[in-house]
């Protein structure tokens, strides 16, 4: 007899091709997404500011929030039928990494109606007043 008998051989392979598959770990990647929790504590105006200061404390029209009470409030503006502007006006002074998360959850609250304001103030380079 001159042939070899090759199915214990593919047997074998998929046994092994099944404890390969049940080794692989399951994917666990989490995004995790701040999300709204309940209604603005501020009322909503025709335009509203969105401040950060030299210290990196946000603002909400001149009221402090911490980032959960901001998304509310923007959550809040994105919900309404005619979206009132949402200005971001940063100090000179505040981090880049706190300007930008902010402008990235004011995009994620789905506001429409943004503006940059007091750019023309950061004009001349030399110096932050």
């Amino acid at each position: 007899m001159s042939d070899l008998n090759i199915t214990p051989l593919i047997d074998v392979m998929l046994v092994l091709l099944i404890m390969f598959i049940l080794a692989i770990p399951i994917a666990t990647h989490a995004l995790q997404i701040p999300l709204p929790n309940g209604s603005p504590s501020n009322p909503i105006e025709e335009t509203n500011v969105v401040h950060i200061d030299a210290s990196d404390r946000l603002f909400w029209n001149g009221a402090e929030m911490d980032r959960q009470g901001l998304l509310n409030q923007l959550a809040g503006v994105a919900n309404m039928e005619s979206q009132p502007v949402v200005r971001f006006d940063p100090d000179g002074r505040a981090s880049y990494a706190t300007s930008a998360r902010t402008i990235a959850l004011i995009k994620d609250a789905g506001v429409e109606n943004f503006a940059f304001v007091g750019n023309d103030r950061y004009r001349a380079f030399d110096r932050v007043q």
